[in-house]
């Protein structure tokens, strides 16, 4: 049957035009917009736009402004100065209650949740939050709940989110704002704790979110995603805004570039040459076991080398590290240090032997972000710190905090600040800091860069290999598995608890690492068994 064309009149073709200009004008955008810390200058006079259905990605280095810019759109910051425009109107967001109300939603990079409420809980929070009913249908609450969860993963709803691991809690708030109706969404670095099958699922829906129409600001330090999902990127610099292009006209390295404002010629330091390895062990794990997460693990760490740990998350890596300095009981098995038995019954007696371990989670456990710079760099060795009548030597602490930001290269205002007011990066350089503070002989490194800018990672990847070389034992656990080729000298690969093999040299490939992390080919593999013997 032929098309029937309906007669243009005078009203119809004014609502076309109408609808064509309001197609262009877009759902989000930032104008001239500035915010100051006092005469900290976090954002100057930066713009941003947003389409209906895009995907948006903002990049640039920690401490580039893309965080308080993202607070500003969510309402937990006021600009100094400068506009926010819904749908061409200006807007003044005062709280997140009110962003929500205008449809913008934000997940965030470091996890907000309530850890002794349940996953349904959380994840619908700002909606009981508005009810008025004094009486809560907790079975309703939970199917909702659950229906979205899944859409994620399988995690019951009726568990606390202090149970799950850091995995499963960044999943919960992923799905907590997917219950928001939200018309634009921020991911700030939503991948960071995934595995690589939870990424994937999450690439699913947000291009399912893109064909609703839903637009997306997505944050990320990793190109492969930005030039998988993105549609456009914008990058800052030091505050300022510096370009918006199409992904499809860039490259990788054109928007490193654009970020770092310099090249970056060589991600990853120089490994241990051939002249410079021994047999000199410095740790020796021997048939290691807690009973229920890992088993008759073993292996070696030589002198001048980094060793890396791969395995997909919830293999059972950091319970290893936990285990090795202290932090969880061991049922089985012998730890040794430079020959010697470590009995480390706790982590004080293993930092006081020369073992320390940086956590996974930076800002839970890594370090304490309102005490000053220097009283976190002492935190580990206050006793050597404190003279003959218990009072702390402020002259010893601050000589110390000063000799170990200069050697780390920390940037910044002075080593009473505190340590909220860092960068990511710089952040991290004082949690090794803390480290290094006590001498250590091994220092066992949980995703030593997760959330950290190209830049900054550069700079503590070759931190690592001088530690490395000059006689400092570095095992470094990573779910990135360029990392752990560029860095490693090897590679232990970890699959449900036990060593699935080890790899070094030509045999460092993402596919051999990979295949062994799921259960392939492990526990035969030839350089394993030869580990092992």
């Amino acid at each position: 049957m032929p098309a029937v064309r309906r007669q243009e009149t005078p009203d119809s073709h004014r609502e076309r035009e109408e609808e064509t200009m309001m197609a262009s004008v877009p759902v989000l955008e930032i104008r001239n917009v500035s915010k100051h810390f006092g005469a900290v200058k976090a954002l100057t006079d930066v713009s941003f736009s947003l389409e209906k259905g895009e995907v948006h990605a903002l990049c640039g280095e920690n401490g580039a402004g893309k965080s308080t810019l993202m607070n500003i759109i969510a309402g937990v910051q006021q600009p100094t100065e400068g506009d926010v425009l819904v749908d061409g109107a200006p807007v003044t967001v005062t709280s997140p209650a009110v962003a929500q109300s205008l449809g913008l939603g934000l997940v965030h990079q470091e996890i907000a949740l309530c850890p002794d409420a349940t996953v349904a809980e959380n994840m619908f929070m700002a909606a009981t939050n508005r009810r008025r009913s004094p009486f809560m249908n907790y079975g309703r609450l939970e199917r909702d709940a659950q229906v979205v969860m899944n859409r994620l993963a399988p995690i019951d709803v009726r568990r606390k989110v202090g149970d799950l691991s850091i995995s499963s809690q960044q999943l919960v708030e992923i799905a907590k704002a997917l219950t928001l109706d939200c018309r634009v969404l921020i991911f700030d670095e939503p991948t960071a704790a995934l595995t690589e099958s939870e990424t994937q699922v999450l690439f699913g829906i947000i291009r399912d979110l893109k064909a609703q129409g839903i637009s997306i600001i997505y944050i990320s330090h990793r190109m492969a995603e930005i030039f998988s999902l993105c549609d456009r990127v914008t990058v800052f610099r030091d505050g300022r805004y510096v370009s918006t292009e199409k992904v499809a006209d860039l490259t990788p390295d054109d928007v490193v570039r654009r970020m770092v404002g310099r090249e970056i010629t060589q991600l990853y330091p120089e490994k241990q040459a051939l002249a410079e390895r021994t047999d000199e062990i410095i740790l020796s794990v021997r048939d290691l076991g807690d009973g229920s997460r890992f088993t008759d693990v073993s292996f070696d760490l030589r002198k001048g080398e980094i060793l890396g740990v791969g395995g997909l998350i919830g293999s059972g890596r950091t319970e290893i590290a936990e285990g090795i300095c202290g932090l969880r009981p061991v049922t089985g098995g012998e730890v040794q240090l430079h020959g010697q038995r470590l009995r480390a019954r706790s982590y004080a007696q293993a930092a006081q032997a020369g073992v320390v371990y940086l956590s996974e989670d930076r800002k839970g456990s890594g370090i304490f972000l309102d005490l000053s710079i220097a009283q976190n760099i002492a935190v580990l060795d206050l006793k050597s710190l404190t003279g003959p009548l218990g009072l702390l030597d402020s002259k010893a602490e601050a000589d110390r905090a000063h000799n170990l930001a200069r050697r780390l290269g920390v940037r910044m205002g002075g080593i009473d600040m505190p340590v909220s007011s860092l960068s990511g990066g710089n952040q991290q350089k004082v949690a090794i800091a803390k480290q290094l503070a006590v001498d250590p002989k091994v220092i066992l490194m949980d995703e030593p860069t997760r959330g950290i800018d190209v830049g900054a990672k550069s700079e503590i990847h070759r931190l690592l290999r001088d530690l490395a070389r000059s006689g400092i034992g570095i095992v470094v656990i990573s779910s990135e598995l360029p990392e752990l080729l560029g860095l490693c000298d090897r590679v232990l690969v970890i699959h449900e608890g036990t060593v699935a093999g080890e790899v070094e040299g030509e045999a460092m490939t993402e596919e051999t690492i990979m295949r062994l992390a799921s259960g392939i080919g492990g526990h035969n593999n030839s350089k394993a068994s030869e580990h092992a013997a």
